[in-house]
């Protein structure tokens, strides 16, 4: 179990990460490191917003979940085609900061983008989160079904998605969501080396808002 001492340690690195990158952020003459190191102070923000979360200090978390968001869309000016991870990290970040107007904006934003056209898992996976977001329920659901039967995607993330987007079946989500829960336990690397189950917290926000929430316990989840 990660004690508070730890997430300390791990909200300082992310920090010191952000501070690195902004400090060698290269100017807008080299429009294609920038929108990298942009895309890694994103991740590092990230981070401290997940760390500050598990810290139960959500006031930080809030602060820099949204400078995140910044950082992904300033990413985005330059990014090359199919930069969906960019667009599913705002997401994130907007509905973990109970930012639900943010969430539908950047939900919009995923949309316009045409996720929902990508060839990529990860590309339909951001256009059913945007839909959930949106109360575009059925074509969420459409794409859980899409993605369902990859072989390149979370078989369980996508159930859980598709359950979502039914929104009657609780026993079905939770028996879904416990399964994304134990494939985080499971893990030996995690995003940022932050021992939490984003994922996990991201759906069961939705789920909340669909009086579908499961009841679970976990040290990758806050206390």
């Amino acid at each position: 179990m990660v004690t508070s001492e730890q997430w300390d340690d791990h909200l300082e690195r992310e920090i010191a990460r952000y501070r690195d990158g902004e400090a060698r952020l290269p100017d807008i003459e080299d429009p294609d490191q920038r929108q990298r190191q942009l895309t890694r102070m994103g991740n590092a923000a990230w981070g401290a917003g997940l760390s500050s979360l598990m810290l139960g200090d959500r006031a930080r978390a809030d602060v820099w979940f949204h400078r995140a968001v910044e950082r992904y869309h300033a990413s985005l000016d330059s990014a090359p085609p199919g930069s969906w991870g960019r667009y599913i990290g705002s997401l994130k970040c907007r509905i973990l900061a109970g930012d639900w107007a943010g969430a539908e904006d950047e939900a919009r934003r995923t949309i316009e983008a045409r996720a929902q056209d990508a060839e990529s898992p990860i590309g339909m996976y951001a256009a059913a989160l945007a839909f959930l977001v949106l109360g575009s329920d059925g074509d969420a659901q459409a794409l859980a079904e899409a993605i369902r039967t990859r072989e390149d995607f979370p078989h369980d993330v996508a159930d859980a998605v598709a359950f979502l987007a039914v929104g009657s079946d609780r026993p079905g989500y939770t028996a879904a969501i416990e399964t994304v829960l134990a494939s985080f336990e499971q893990r030996d690397e995690y995003l940022e080396d932050i021992p939490a189950a984003d994922t996990v917290l991201v759906l069961q926000a939705l789920a909340e808002r669909r009086g579908l929430a499961a009841d679970l316990s976990s040290p990758l989840l806050p206390a």
